[in-house]
Parts: C-alpha cells; sequence; structure tokens
C-alpha cells in the first residue's frame, strides 16, 4: 500500500508505531494519551499483541490502517523501516521481558524508541541493550514520566543552584496497597505479570516502582549511588518476587538515603514522595500533590512553590501547560516526556542536536535503574549486606 523507500524528511507529526499495549493494557493507553496531548506524534502502526488477532483487533479499535497492523514485532520493524512514510519512533510498552529484543529490532534500523521502564527485566539484557542504543543512529527514551512534572523539574534546578548547600539527606519512597492479596492468582492481567519473574525480571515492587523512586531521587539530587544495603520481602505467600523493600544507600561525596518501595502498604494508592536536605535547607515533594513544592531555608520559614507560581522557575515554566491554580498531573507529567522527546527528534530531522534544555531518560539512566534493582536482589540474598551496582 506504500511505496518503498523509507523517508524521515518534512514536518508534520512524527510518524508513531506501538509495540504491546493492546486490549485490557493500561500502560499503554497511558502513552497514547502521552503522545497525542500535544499534536507532536500520530500513532499509524502496531503490534499490540503477540497473538495476531487481538493485535488486529487493538489496531481496528484505535482506527488504524489494517496493513499497518503486524502479528509480530519482527514484521513491523522490517516493513515499517522500508517504507515510504514507515514510522520514525516506536512506543515499546510490553512486560519487561520483551523490552530489549523489541527495542533492538528497531534500534538497528535506525527508528527513534520510547521504552517504559524499566529498560530491561535482566542487567545482562540492559548491558547489551546499551551497548546497541550507544552505537545506534537512533534516540533512546526512558518514560520515567516522574521526571516530566514541572516541580521536580523545580526541584532539580534549585538542588543545581546550591539553594539547599551540599546534600546530606535522600529519603524516597514509592508505595501502594493493590498488591496486599494475591490477585495475580485471580488472572488479573496487571498482577500476573509483574508477579512472574520471567517477564517482571527478578525484582517485584522494586523493578515495578522502586525503579521509579531511584531514578526521580538521582534525577532531583544529581547524586551518583556507591552502594546499597537492601531488605526485601514477599509477605504474600506464594509470590516469587518482592512486594516491599527498604534499601540503605550510601552517595559518593558522602551523602546517604533511604528508599521504601512497597506495593502491600493499605492505605496507599500511589503515593511517591522525595525529601532532600541539605546544609542549607530542605525540599519536600508529593506525587499525589504534584503541584507543590515545600522548600525550607535552614533557620527559616517554610515556604510553599506552586506550579506556575512565585518562587518557581525557568525549568519549571518550559514543561508548564496551563496557569497556575489550574491542576497539572500524571498524564501532562507523561506527556512532557513525549514532548521533550518530539523535540529531540525534530532536532534529529533537521540534521543537529536538541538543546540543554531537552531533558528526558534515556539509556543511561535506565541501566542504572536495573543495576539497581540487581544490587538490592543480591545484597537482600546476603542477608543485607552492602553492594555496589554492577555496571
Amino acid at each position: 500500500m506504500a511505496i518503498e523507500g523509507r523517508s524521515d524528511a518534512g514536518g508534520g507529526p512524527i510518524r508513531l508505531g506501538m509495540v504491546g499495549g493492546g486490549q485490557g493494557a493500561f500502560i499503554g493507553a497511558v502513552h497514547r494519551i502521552a503522545a497525542r496531548l500535544d499534536g507532536q506524534f500520530q500513532l499509524v502502526a502496531g503490534a499490540f499483541s503477540s497473538d495476531p488477532a487481538r493485535s488486529s483487533a487493538s489496531g481496528a479499535e484505535l482506527g488504524l490502517d489494517p496493513a499497518r497492523v503486524y502479528g509480530s514485532f519482527a514484521e513491523m520493524a522490517a516493513r515499517e523501516a522500508r517504507l515510504k512514510g514507515g514510522i520514525e519512533a516506536v512506543a515499546i510498552v510490553t512486560p519487561n521481558h520483551m523490552h530489549a529484543p523489541v527495542a533492538l529490532q528497531f534500534l538497528k534500523r535506525g527508528i527513534h524508541v520510547i521504552c517504559d521502564k524499566p529498560l530491561t527485566a535482566t542487567l545482562k539484557d540492559a548491558k547489551a541493550l546499551a551497548k546497541a542504543a550507544e552505537k545506534a543512529e537512533a534516540l533512546f527514551v526512558l518514560t520515567h514520566n516522574y521526571t516530566g512534572y514541572p516541580m521536580v523539574r523545580q526541584a532539580r534546578e534549585m538542588v543545581a543552584s546550591g539553594a539547599l548547600g551540599d546534600i546530606r539527606l535522600v529519603q524516597v519512597e514509592y508505595v501502594q496497597d493493590w498488591l496486599t492479596e494475591a490477585i495475580e492468582a485471580s488472572g488479573q492481567k496487571q498482577a500476573a505479570w509483574r508477579t512472574d519473574p520471567a517477564q517482571s525480571g527478578a525484582g517485584g515492587a522494586t523493578g515495578d516502582i522502586g525503579t521509579h523512586a531511584f531514578n526521580l531521587a538521582s534525577f532531583v539530587t544529581g547524586l551518583e549511588l556507591e552502594a546499597l544495603a537492601a531488605d526485601l520481602q514477599a509477605f504474600v505467600p506464594g509470590r516469587r518476587v518482592d512486594d516491599n523493600g527498604h534499601v540503605l544507600m550510601r552517595f559518593k561525596g558522602g551523602a546517604r538515603g533511604m528508599l521504601w518501595c512497597s506495593q502491600v502498604a493499605p492505605g496507599n494508592e500511589n503515593c511517591l514522595r522525595l525529601r532532600v536536605y541539605g546544609t542549607k535547607g530542605g525540599l519536600d515533594w508529593a506525587q499525589e500533590e504534584p503541584n507543590h513544592l515545600w522548600y525550607t531555608p535552614f533557620g527559616g520559614e517554610k515556604r510553599l512553590i506552586t506550579r506556575g507560581g512565585a518562587g518557581s522557575g525557568a525549568a519549571a515554566a518550559r514543561v508548564t501547560r496551563v496557569p497556575p491554580g489550574h491542576p497539572e498531573g500524571y498524564l501532562e507529567g507523561f506527556a512532557n516526556i513525549y514532548a521533550e522527546a518530539a523535540r529531540a527528534i525534530r532536532a534529529k530531522r533537521d540534521g543537529g542536536a536538541a538543546g540543554p534544555e531537552v531533558v528526558f531518560p534515556g539509556i543511561a539512566e535506565g541501566l542504572q535503574g536495573v543495576a539497581f534493582v540487581d544490587a538490592c536482589v543480591r545484597s537482600s540474598a546476603r542477608n543485607g549486606a552492602w553492594v555496589g551496582l554492577a555496571l
């Protein structure tokens, strides 16, 4: 249906494909909303399921040309790379164990990759994918979406400016309750693959949400992890991956931190919170109130900085969508990662590079996240011994 001979030239929306994210998938729908929120991407192709019939049905629901809906990601990568008007970027929203094989197929064909976190299910796969991404002409974007929130950008800017002085303490937690019971045994799709180590990797809560917490702390503070000591639990009988984890962290330069991730803490829906303390002051941000950032200079009054309000700086302003007082949240923060990816892809279209203000998590952050999970599992198996990241 299309003329052979790929072309990425010209303006218009970035032509996007998707692997995974078909009927019944949560994160695929989130990615599609985020991708289209600013009109920067147009979904034109997909391999939405490993079952060709389900993939076809999902494509039909989305109104795609049946000729651009594929029964496998390998078929999609090969054909789209040859088409005039083929996809320029692909969103990978499969379970973790499929991230690497899918990404490799598209990277080697020069197609930009936007991949859900964590980067891969295993450290071996993460290292192989990192090498491939570094050699590829295409961009690699990892959707640690919380780095897209304006007040997270504000916190990062304040730390970098020295407003907190030398960082001493980092406290981060990501706490949920949805896996308090063994709902994976009932066939609940999201729980089933996230508690299956063959699909999720060795880390359960650590891989699913602990990586988000670790990435957020690293993004805001700029600190590099030196060593960690982890105590992981699978509280639900029969569960094969952790559903709760406590992690002590030592950062290069002397700062110390603690990370708690749990999916068995009743009363918590999506409680991601970061607190950072330095020699001159502290910051406190909670994802469930994302438009607020609390700042306390040492010896001074606790101050509330609001998104778009007084005291909010340039880093937050460039990813702020609506005037202050109008809530922005999860979908907008997620869309900011896609918007940053679009800026970088358009710069590539024009033969240049995006400016330093364009910030998104990439392959390096992905590798660190998987190494973090690997270190947590190794440490816990050794009764909480201190270990470094095996990068």
